[in-house]
């Protein structure tokens, strides 16, 4: 174990060692000398900037982005204005930021993607200095003015300027300054040489950090931790001055014995640690101090840059790239000199089984002994995911194996998870990928977000593989994969739309989760409309189909994909579209070869246009429901000329269309409007828009008996109808003389048990027997219940030998009517004999 703790160096009661990332791929001719560079956090991509300063036309500044283990990426000349700092967005999306205050945005392979200005008055007073930072917010960005006044965006991606107040004396630049995120607030600590202050949206104070006296001097630079916990600020002295970022407490105060300002000064701590340590890089000098006096040295050969992480400090350099960091107290137990920790006597008797020695049982006893097998066990786990070394990790694993088999109650779960993400995790430290990640930044960045930087950098192979091997549904998976590749595809220029839509179908397939809508969008922001026309015939749904062939301008195929979809909506969806964008005729030939289409759009007009639907028929010489049309619209007319108007327009239609049956009774409707106008004129009948049986009766109600005669004899009312509404119109006003002369005018068509029911319902029984002997034989049983005459309706019955009728008197007869009973159970059974 003495090579694993060979590069680690004490530091007050903890450990501290440097792990060679990658010997960078890179080959920079003048290293990192005279360049803006900016390595994204969480093993993420590097920028160069060549040269930012130089003015001359005829030479650009070069922009250059690798991976973290230096494989070139993208490279062009810098064309825009002049750049005071670069930085990455949390979604590796490369910041510049320009003289001007304008912010340019590429995506890690150096495409354009959008740009913002930090405000107007910026432009006048120039960007002097500028810094990017992240946030629980987002990417937020800086800046301080010629005008010596700061700008804050909190997040790029919602952006909302924020001028923050002046500081008093502020000539310029402040000597040194940084971004903290305090309660939920964005503020600025700022030195302008004697004072500190810390500017928030209101007010602009003066502070002092505890402990830090008038004789250590101006603070020259500062750095805040990670995660904004922690602060520190050297002083134009050397001293080293550390503390919560609060500025409420010190937690050390160090004299460097160097009064240089630092190049960079970055904190070195990882999470749960109770001791967190500064990086200070010099020219050929790299320091880390912790919160005691004591500190570790390194030299320094070559120009380096510092880059801050959650647990360690990534150091960059033009041949290699290593991570300092605190060693992990579970590793110190284990790998530490003459350690009698759990784990490290299991990984000693792993070992020793290894080479068939019996004091693999004796280390073994001593572990079950103190009944920490399971601890041993937990420590080569734990120990493992903090191991970048791939036989480092194999040792802890095969170790904690070990133990596990003579555990009896062993949980494999952390075991097997371990297990699966140190294999993404190498996988991906791989110099081709160039991620190189800790377990701890793994953890906190979450497998979904490793999958998205993948997929951003189109590893889509591995990506694929990871998502297999974890196990991840598809739709958060294999399938979102598959969707970004399929956007990229769409986008490669020396490829057929026939080609790529037959890759893009046999590689995708019906993925569950894949929308081939919006794989074909892609292809037409594009300009690749044929690609994405033929992406569309594989989308299942045609709800997704349609909205982009009408945004392609494709109506007539979108109007076909919604008629065969049988979704009403849709159509409706479509025909709207359409109906805003076509000119009237053109609109009403689509429709005219879309049946369907058009039957709906009817439809619809029929209730929210009818005008529309008179010029729809016009359209299509349809005479009919021209005349049908006429009809209904001259019922919603008040005044008769229109009425009649509309209704002889109807005629001609209706003639035109051959349907006499419509065109004779829709000329009745005429005469009949003409002859309600003349009576309501002479008698005031209000008579206009009623039915014909409806005029009827109320002729009748108001005793203009000849005039409805009159209707009755010009309309051919049949007799039956006519004889009805008399004889009820008669019976309801009482007059029974009139209706007794009524019923001998002629032989009634609706028969006389007619005139009995009418004169019962209005209880008048003496008017109701004159005509029950008028009645048909076969009614006459009836009649006579109806008029409460039991005898006479026996004697029908009899007289007719008709067992259901005497059967019927019999119901209706009561205990008391004994002579009547027996007389027609007599009758009764003759009959039956």
């Amino acid at each position: 174990m003495s090579f694993i703790t060979a590069n680690w160096n004490p530091l007050g009661e903890a450990f501290y060692r440097k792990t060679e990332l990658y010997e960078m791929s890179w080959s920079l001719r003048d290293g990192l000398r005279d360049s803006l560079v900016a390595a994204a956090p969480y093993g993420g991509p590097i920028a160069l900037l060549r040269e930012p300063h130089r003015r001359s036309p005829s030479s650009r500044p070069q922009l250059e982005i690798y991976s973290a283990s230096g494989v070139s990426i993208a490279s062009f000349p810098w064309k825009s204005g002049p750049v005071v700092q670069v930085g990455w967005t949390v979604s590796d999306e490369l910041l510049l930021v320009q003289e001007d205050g304008s912010v340019l945005i590429y995506d890690v392979f150096g495409t354009f993607k959008r740009h913002f200005s930090m405000g107007q008055e910026v432009v006048q007073s120039q960007v002097l200095e500028a810094q990017v930072f992240h946030s629980p917010y987002g990417t937020g960005v800086a800046i301080v003015t010629g005008s010596s006044r700061f700008t804050l965006a909190t997040n790029i991606d919602d952006l909302k300027l924020r001028r923050l107040p002046e500081v008093p004396g502020l000539q310029g630049k402040p000597v040194c300054w940084l971004v903290l995120t305090q309660d939920r607030q964005t503020k600025v600590l700022l030195s302008t040489g004697p004072d500190l202050y810390i500017l928030d949206n209101t007010s602009c104070t003066a502070v002092s950090p505890p402990g830090l006296g008038p004789q250590s001097g101006s603070i020259v630079h500062m750095s805040v931790s990670f995660s904004y916990k922690y602060l520190a600020l050297f002083t134009e002295t050397g001293h080293l001055w550390t503390g919560p970022s609060h500025l409420q407490d010190k937690l050390n105060e160090v004299d460097t014995k160097n009064t240089n300002p630092p190049q960079q000064m970055v904190w070195c701590r990882r999470p749960k640690s109770q001791q967190p340590s500064v990086v200070l890089l010099w020219d050929k000098l790299l320091m880390v101090v912790g919160v005691r006096q004591d500190n570790i040295q390194f030299p320094i050969e070559e120009p380096c840059v510092l880059v801050g992480e959650l647990d360690g400090v990534r150091i960059l350099s033009s041949s290699q790239q290593e991570l300092l960091q605190e060693v992990p107290l579970v590793c110190q137990e284990i790998f530490k000199i003459a350690s009698m920790a759990p784990g490290a006597l299991l990984l000693e008797a792993h070992r020793e089984y290894q080479k068939s020695s019996q004091k693999a049982d004796e280390y073994l006893r001593e572990i079950k002994e103190q009944s920490m097998l399971g601890e041993a066990v937990r420590q080569c786990v734990e120990a493992a995911g903090h191991e970048y070394d791939s036989i480092t990790q194999k040792d802890l694993l095969r170790a904690a194996s070990f133990g596990k088999c003579f555990l009896t109650d062993f949980v494999p779960d952390p075991f097997v998870l371990t297990c699966r993400e140190l294999r993404v995790l190498n996988s991906v430290r791989e110099s081709s990928v160039g991620l190189p990640l800790t377990h701890t930044q793994f953890k906190q960045m979450t497998l979904q977000v490793l999958i998205d930087r993948l997929v951003y950098r189109q590893f889509y192979p591995l990506a694929i593989e990871i998502c297999r091997y974890l196990k991840i549904p598809d739709y958060q998976g294999v399938s979102r994969v598959l969707k970004h590749w399929a956007s990229c595809k769409v986008q490669q220029k020396d490829l057929t739309d026939e080609a790529i839509a037959r890759a893009v179908c046999v590689k995708v397939g019906d993925s569950p989760g894949v929308s081939y809508s919006h794989i074909a969008a892609k292809a037409y922001e594009c300009g690749r409309t044929e690609l994405a026309i033929k992406l569309l015939d594989f989308e299942a749904r045609s709800g997704e189909q349609v909205p982009l062939l009408l945004k392609m301008k494709r109506s007539q195929l979108a109007l076909s994909k919604a008629v065969e979809s049988g979704d009403t909506d849709l159509v409706y969806t479509v025909v709207t579209y359409l109906k805003n964008e076509m000119n009237r005729g053109d609109f009403f030939m689509t429709l005219r070869n879309q049946p369907v289409a058009l039957s709906l759009y009817r439809q619809f007009c029929k209730l929210q246009e009818q005008e529309t639907l008179k010029d729809l028929y016009n359209q299509d010489d349809d005479h009919q429901e021209l005349a049908n049309y006429q009809v209904t619209a001259s019922y919603r007319e008040k005044r008769l000329d229109s009425r009649l108007s509309l209704l002889q327009s109807a005629v001609d239609e209706y003639n035109k269309a051959k349907n006499e049956f419509s065109a004779k009774a829709t000329e009745d409707e005429m005469r009949l409007l003409r002859f309600q106008r003349k009576l309501d004129d002479e008698k005031g009948a209000g008579l206009l828009g009623l039915s014909l049986q409806a005029t009827m009766e109320a002729l009748l109600a108001l005793g203009l008996h000849k005039q409805a005669e009159q209707l009755y004899r010009d309309f051919r009312v049949p007799d039956k109808r006519y004889w009805w509404l008399k004889l009820k119109s008669l019976a309801e006003k009482e007059e029974w003389e009139e209706l007794e002369k009524f019923s001998k005018s002629k032989k009634s068509p609706i028969g006389y048990l007619a005139f009995v029911d009418v004169c019962m319902k209005s209880n008048n029984r003496f008017e109701a027997k004159k005509y029950v002997s008028k009645v048909m034989p076969e009614q006459r049983v009836r009649a006579h219940l109806a008029v409460s005459d039991l005898e006479g309706a026996a004697d029908a019955a009899i007289e007719r030998k008709n067992e259901s009728e005497m059967a019927l008197v019999l119901s209706r007869s009561s205990t008391s009517d004994r002579l009547l009973i027996d007389r027609l159970n007599r009758a009764a059974t003759v009959a039956k004999k």
